[in-house]
């Protein structure tokens, strides 16, 4: 109705080309303009001056031989003081801008190894937003800004990178246990040896307290029984000492087998055996 009666109204963040008998005549920014069609007057289509984004999947070879799949998301907005060129120059916005983008990535990606394509996918995007800028401004459209948003590789390729990952990550696992264990084998064995020598310390100790006690005895004897002599006391000590022995051998039940003479010569032989084992300890040290 508007038209018809030579009146056009543009909304906010549009334009709209006007042309006089085919040719371009200007730019109706937003609001209301005047129309007169019977002049000659007419409109040839309008732009939106909003930002678009338009994503672009590039399948492409890195330079160690892996086929990835690139997803770059190109933001872009027509000129409002170009808006003719970008009305006028392009017949289609969006397969341009694709093409550019097929272009810079293709000539990009082949140069870097898988990983270093992940790495660098910044300079990847700034790449290819030099390039759009540079093309389509002649175009009369803006780059607003160009983002690598994914990097896909082949399906068996992702497998085997995150096989990879999971078997660096069971070694560094293994190599943290085994530090473990080792630590306690250490501890274990330290624990061990500081055991076995309080061990040694409290042998010592009581053998040197057992031989003050006999010294202690054999002297206290023989004051208070004259006539007897130090080796009478010594076989008194052994027979004590043998039958105490034979006493807790037969009350534990938990005692092994043990054979051994037993009888009133029995006695005197042990005692015997022990001193001749100190006195060729003795002849041994002179």
């Amino acid at each position: 109705m508007g038209q018809a009666l030579g009146c056009l109204q543009v909304d906010q963040s549009n334009v709209v080309i006007r042309e006089h008998f085919g040719k371009f005549s200007d730019v109706l920014e937003p609001g209301c303009h005047c129309l007169p069609w019977c002049l000659g007057y007419q409109v040839a289509g309008g732009l939106s001056l909003r930002v678009q984004q338009l994503d672009v999947r590039c399948e492409t070879k890195t330079k160690d031989n892996v086929f990835v799949t690139v997803v770059a998301s190109v933001q872009y907005r027509a000129m409002a003081e170009k808006a003719s060129d970008a009305f006028y120059k392009l017949t289609n916005t969006r397969e341009q801008i694709q093409s550019y983008v097929f272009d810079v990535i293709r000539a990009s990606v082949p140069k870097l190894n898988l990983d270093a394509v992940f790495e660098q996918k910044n300079e990847i995007a700034k790449a290819v937003e030099e390039e759009l800028e540079k093309a389509m401004s002649t175009y009369g459209y803006e780059i607003v800004q160009t983002l690598i948003v994914d990097i896909e590789p082949d399906v068996h390729v992702k497998r085997a990178m995150n096989e990879i990952n999971a078997a660096a990550r069971m070694r560094l696992a293994a190599n943290e246990k085994a530090e473990a264990e080792k630590i306690l084998q250490i501890k274990k064995a330290e624990g061990e040896a500081e055991s076995k020598y309080l061990s040694g310390l409290g042998i010592a100790r009581q053998r040197q307290a057992i031989v003050d006690g006999l010294r202690d005895s054999v002297l206290a004897f023989s004051e208070n029984v004259p006539g007897t002599t130090a080796k009478d006391v010594m076989d008194m000590v052994l027979v004590t000492q043998y039958f105490d022995t034979m006493k807790e051998i037969g009350a534990s039940s938990k005692s092994s087998s043990v054979f051994i003479p037993h009888g009133p010569g029995a006695v005197r032989d042990v005692a015997s055996q022990i001193r001749d084992g100190l006195l060729q300890s003795h002849s041994v040290e002179s």
